[in-house]
């Protein structure tokens, strides 16, 4: 068996209720970090390989010595770890890899920036970075990056095409080859349901907030961020200075009437969203985990790691660092073409797979593996409901991961929205 050491900020298969989440943060401050450390582990749960979660960047049961003693192998998914305020984090890990003498794999990390003609980060942030790259370029032939604009970032810091690859998000893959997308219809109905997601330090998006809650009744808020979780437990935050058409307080109708969701795990969280006909927001991992439930999903982009991942998946996107009058929901989906996002997954997956495999990775999509086992667990777990969901049993994981599971296997086919 091959003993892969994955790091993420939870297993999968704990349920951890509401209240021990927050005090514990157990989704590194947003939810979106459980997404695609999930699909990395069920990517890599094949017949050959055991694998154990660590943080390797936070108070540390494991040291390199032991990493090496016990594990073949060390794969870290990232999201945007190329940031000021994830330095720390950042330099623990580069400080763990140094010390490491077996393989090391880093999937999908991008850069933060703004988007402009190049992308930018502050001299501290490269100095950090490039000890990074090159800690793990001793233990890896290549590193997964998101994008184009974290590729072009590494390139100027020395590292060229020999040393990255442009993988995407390892969330996307989650199905393998197949996106299991339903087909989005003509119309959406105004007065009908809608999955709405928001970073909810964005200004510019409290007059788009305001009227769309007005505009439609069925929309419906899936927060990510702890700050939102520790207001609906507790019905108070501290946000100084925030806009007041956002939902950052009691008073606001998302919170107020009930219409604000946290999921809590990524198997109840895709289950949620595949109930919806359409998704939108600001939230790139919020709206992927709408496509994996077969949702047709919208971004609306803000920066240059939001922006790189629409492209390179062909997720229906708008730019609202540009401009954000006139963002609407029955607009958006009205105009939103998914095709290129399905007829162009296969080919994506392919790199995916291919890079797995120059790292030494055998996956559940290869022949003769199978995910069943890994989903099989999953489905034995009860897990919490979504916080702020209505009506939902506590103890209904193992009901909802089989309804999932079987919605899937139905959608999951080539899907052909032309005539």
């Amino acid at each position: 068996m091959t003993q892969v050491l994955l790091r993420a900020h939870r297993n999968p298969f704990t349920t951890p209720a509401a209240d021990r989440v927050l005090a514990r943060n157990l989704v590194g401050d947003n939810v979106g970090n459980l997404l695609f450390s999930y699909a990395v582990q069920r990517t890599l749960s094949t017949s050959e390989a055991t694998i154990q979660i660590a943080r390797l960047n936070h108070a540390r049961t494991l040291g390199p010595e032991e990493i090496d003693e016990r594990f073949d192998h060390v794969v870290i998914p990232l999201a945007n770890a190329f940031r000021k305020r994830f330095l720390p984090n950042l330099d623990a890990i580069t400080e763990t890899i140094e010390k490491l003498s077996i393989p090391v794999t880093v999937v999908g990390v991008g850069v933060q920036s703004a988007v402009g003609e190049g992308v930018r980060a502050p001299r501290q942030v490269g100095d950090a970075v490039t000890r990074f790259m090159r800690a793990v370029l001793d233990h890896s032939p290549s590193i997964g990056v998101r994008g184009e604009w974290t590729a072009e970032y590494l390139a100027g810091l020395g590292f060229g095409g020999d040393h990255v690859d442009v993988i995407g998000c390892p969330s996307m893959f989650l199905h393998g080859d197949t996106l299991p997308l339903r087909d989005p219809g003509r119309h959406l109905d105004p007065a009908g349901p809608i999955a709405f997601n928001l970073s909810p330090y964005l200004k510019q998006m409290a007059p788009v907030v305001e009227d769309q809650v007005a505009r439609y009744p069925g929309l419906v808020y899936f927060a990510q961020d702890i700050r939102t979780l520790a207001l609906l437990l507790e019905g108070q935050v501290d946000r100084p200075g925030a806009d007041p058409r956002l939902p950052v307080h009691p008073d606001h109708p998302l919170i107020a009437e009930g219409r604000t969701r946290f999921p809590l795990d990524s198997t109840t969280w895709m289950e949620a969203l595949a109930r919806f006909p359409f998704s939108y927001g600001t939230r790139i991992h919020g709206n992927i985990a709408a496509l994996l439930a077969g949702t047709p999903a919208y971004v609306l982009t803000h920066d240059a790691r939001t922006l790189e991942l629409a492209r390179y998946h062909e997720i229906p996107h708008r730019r609202i660092d540009v401009d954000v009058d006139g963002v609407d929901a029955v607009a958006l989906h009205a105009e939103a073409d998914w095709q290129p996002l399905v007829d162009g997954h296969a080919e994506r997956f392919g790199r995916y797979s291919d890079f797995l495999h120059r790292h030494g990775l055998r996956h559940v999509f290869d022949p003769g593996e199978s995910a069943d086992d890994f989903d099989r667990r999953i489905a034995r777990k009860s897990f919490p409901p979504v916080v702020g969901e209505p009506s939902v049993s506590s103890v209904r994981g193992r009901i909802l991961s089989t309804r999932l599971r079987g919605r899937l296997r139905r959608l999951v086919r080539p899907v052909r929205m032309r005539a």
